[in-house]
């Protein structure tokens, strides 16, 4: 059985284990700039062979959420700077995750308190679905997404020049690599999933034409970093955020995947979401995904251990991704190792606030037990 504390070459890069750390929205910055307490959070986990940020917003329209810090702008930039810093002083690798939530937005969030922007004008309808963003009573909570507007072909370039503008904000902030998000229903999967995808422009209809603007993006985050500093996160099968299963949808991953590895991109990362309740992606597509790509694939999504070492061993994936866990327990790889039980998170500290259930989770000291 392969460990995962193994060393692992990460395009290039000697990374210290397998162990990734998944993106998490927090919230914790109302002034949209990572400060010394989300350097401190980063820190604390930056045992973890490789750290991927919470989704961060390239531009003010990609928005979807209050508080969550951006890559637009200088101060936010520097703000990130101090969060790289810390990590690579504690001997760490950390990738920003480039966000722009689409459709799953608020006028509240929007420049101008304009509409969201989609590959559609199809709003999500499901009550769960919702935003955080502030009421109309002022107060902070979650609301209904408003209805978006479709973007006009020729503001496509403009998309894909905030996307490569952010990865400039993310060299200059010292970030190791970016990682562009490209599932769970946010802006690029409402291009891809064709129940969702009503256009007859170039960006709709064959799968050719709905991956056209992730791979436009993709190709502008190279031009600025180089492949080898580039990941990419797809969620086949996802149904988060009305997305729906669909025929082909094997054929549209399986198609980004070849063309990513002709890019020769850093990783695939892949995210089985459980918004059905259940896990999406199995063995037997991993085992068909790796046919198409050949790079490393890391995978995301009620991980366990266990899965990850069995699916490391098989060779379908070669990074297990862990979120919640991190959480909890800032020096998981340290409990991986030790045979120490895992700390249960506080899920009512998840999102916003301050340093509780932030930074003040402790190690485990002195403790063996077994891993749960």
């Amino acid at each position: 059985m392969k460990n995962l504390l193994e060393n692992y070459d990460l395009a290039g890069r000697q990374i210290s284990n397998r162990i990734v750390m998944a993106p998490m929205t927090r919230a914790r910055r109302p002034d949209y700039v990572a400060d010394q307490e989300t350097a401190t959070y980063y820190q604390q986990r930056a045992t973890a062979g490789l750290i991927i940020t919470e989704g961060t917003p390239i531009s003010p329209e990609g928005q979807g959420y209050l508080n969550v810090p951006g890559i637009w702008s200088s101060e936010q930039t520097q703000g990130w700077k101090i969060v790289t810093e810390a990590v690579h002083a504690a001997g760490g690798t950390i990738f920003a995750q480039l966000w722009h939530v689409g459709r799953m937005s608020h006028t509240s969030l929007q420049p101008t308190n304009g509409a969201p922007v989609s590959s559609t004008t199809t709003p999500v309808r499901d009550p769960k679905f919702q935003v955080f963003t502030v009421k109309e009573d002022g107060t902070e909570g979650f609301v209904d997404p408003s209805v978006p507007r479709a973007l006009a072909t020729e503001e496509m370039a403009r998309v894909v020049a905030d996307f490569g503008r952010g990865a400039k904000n993310a060299a200059t902030a010292g970030f190791d690599g970016v990682e562009l998000h490209a599932a769970n229903g946010y802006l690029f999967e409402q291009f891809l999933n064709p129940l969702l995808n009503d256009r007859t422009d170039r960006y709709g209809g064959t799968v050719e034409n709905r991956a056209r603007l992730t791979l436009e993006t993709v190709d502008a985050l190279v031009d600025n970093l180089g492949a080898d500093r580039v990941g990419v996160r797809l969620a086949p099968h996802n149904q988060q955020f009305e997305m729906q299963d669909y025929d082909g949808v094997e054929e549209t991953y399986f198609y980004l995947a070849r063309e990513l590895a002709s890019r020769k991109v850093a990783y695939i990362h892949l995210n089985d979401n459980w918004a059905a309740g259940r896990s999406v992606i199995d063995d037997e597509f991993l085992a068909e995904f790796r046919k198409h790509f050949a790079g490393t694939i890391i995978l995301a999504g009620a991980m366990t251990f266990e899965r990850g070492e069995r699916l490391v061993e098989a060779g379908i994936i070669d990074l297990p991704a862990f979120g919640q866990p991190f959480i909890a327990n800032p020096d998981l790889v340290e409990r991986y190792r030790d045979g120490v039980s895992l700390a249960n998170p506080n899920r009512e500290t998840y999102y916003g606030g301050g340093s509780e259930g932030y930074t003040d989770y402790p190690r485990a000291v002195d403790t063996k037990g077994v891993l749960s």
